[in-house]
């Protein structure tokens, strides 16, 4: 087990460039994502925009380890936390929105369920599947995320992104390498804005799908509980809860981490779960779905961190 004694108070802080931002000392990381667990960040920045963004880059040293988070709906964060520093791009800079003829740019800070006030308020659809998924802008692209028949791949046109040397250049979405779930753009680029390509649609359509899309959810998927979505990928041509259910799966539980009763592909965080409660009781449904049927699931997750 790997175990890491956090820097003393201030001391990597003063090793960080000057920035118009924040730097914040030993943040839980619990309270920054939606399954409620884990550990400490080291340092938390916020930048003040894309600029400070870049000159901390372009600044900090090269042995200090540096990661982002979004909303932290598809994200468990180890009990012992992460060394280094931890980027959150929320402040407005982030979440802007700027809409033109058949596009929108978002801010990759923007909450996804902060879309749907600007689809309404602009009568603009084919994005109303992105409002229903937990997080953030940013985060939609790293996972391809879609639901409802939908994927962010089938919708984007472009991201800005910042560079690991901190320079700021748009993409387009064939180098995005966009697949299920997944992405093959280097783990060190920062998505700071994406544009998406948006259809004419009345206020009436759009809010019917808003509604029908939350409907859906709430009937068939934990609502109001700490979980992280869907926990594992589906295999190709099958389904992750289905397996689960046929591996005896079903009713699992593992310290305050169980299998969502409603949706056996989520894991719940009941209120007194540990980061490993639950990454035990996802690596226990993996070898017991294997044994099973000889199927290995992929973590939908992201796990960051470090054992406690």
């Amino acid at each position: 087990m790997i175990k890491f004694n956090f820097f003393k108070k201030n001391s990597l802080i003063n090793m960080l460039p000057k920035i118009r931002g924040k730097y914040l000392h030993n943040i839980s990381l619990s309270k920054h994502t939606w399954l409620g667990v884990g550990g400490p960040a080291e340092v938390m920045f916020l930048p003040e925009d894309g600029e400070d963004l870049s000159h901390f880059i372009k600044n900090k040293r090269h042995n200090i380890p540096v990661c982002l988070i979004g909303g932290g709906s598809n994200l468990l964060v180890r009990d012992g936390g992460v060394p280094g520093v931890v980027i959150k791009l929320e402040s407005r800079y982030f979440r802007k929105v700027t809409i033109s003829e058949n596009q929108i740019t978002c801010g990759a800070g923007l909450k996804n369920v902060e879309l749907k006030k600007h689809l309404l308020e602009n009568q603009i659809g084919g994005l109303e599947f992105l409002c229903s998924i937990p997080g953030v802008i940013g985060g939609s692209i790293k996972t391809n995320a879609g639901c409802f028949g939908k994927e962010v791949k089938d919708v984007i046109l472009s991201a800005q992104i910042m560079n690991r040397e901190g320079d700021i250049k748009t993409v387009g979405v064939k180098e995005l390498s966009l697949s299920y779930r997944s992405s093959c753009f280097p783990d060190d680029w920062i998505i700071l804005s994406i544009t998406f390509k948006t259809v004419p649609e009345t206020r009436e359509n759009i809010q019917k799908t808003l509604d029908e899309h939350k409907a859906y959810r709430m009937a068939s998927q934990p609502y109001n509980q700490k979980t992280a979505g869907s926990t594992f990928k589906n295999p190709q041509g099958l389904r992750a809860w289905e397996l689960i259910q046929k591996a005896g799966c079903a009713d699992l539980q593992i310290g305050g981490a169980k299998v969502s009763e409603k949706h056996s592909n989520f894991l719940i965080n009941t209120g007194t779960a540990t980061a490993k409660d639950i990454e035990t009781l996802g690596e226990t449904i993996i070898r017991r779905v294997r044994q099973a049927t000889f199927i290995t699931l992929e973590w939908e997750i992201k796990r960051l961190g470090i054992e406690k």
